[in-house]
């Protein structure tokens, strides 16, 4: 599994994604069940709100070789803030759209 992280802009200044690389290095909660390595190709934020950036930072990179695109939990569960993007579904649903059906789309870490 070759992964691109698209995160909360927002969130980047308290939170350095520590816990999503570990659950990622470990298989736990969102990468539960994987059983090929994972490679992190990318880690992006949305481009701060309302997030328009993650779309092409998405397809940029699958372009570079990511087959998974994962939303980190700041964005869909507000994870460490306490307040989730209200822009996740909307992210999500674009992000779909624009990448395809050939590039799994996970919606939170852990």
């Amino acid at each position: 599994m070759k992964v691109g992280l698209i995160r909360c802009q927002q969130t980047e200044d308290m939170c350095p994604a520590t816990t999503d690389f570990k659950v990622m290095k470990e298989k736990k909660l969102a990468f539960e069940g994987v059983e090929d390595e994972i490679e992190i190709v990318g880690v992006v934020s949305c481009g701060g709100c309302p997030g328009k950036k993650a779309v092409t930072r998405a397809v940029e990179m699958v372009r570079r070789g990511a087959d998974t695109i994962v939303l980190a939990s700041c964005l869909t569960k507000g994870t460490p803030i306490g307040v989730p993007c209200p822009h996740a579904d909307q992210m999500q649903s674009s992000i779909e759209r624009k990448v395809g059906d050939s590039i799994q789309l996970i919606g939170y870490t852990h």
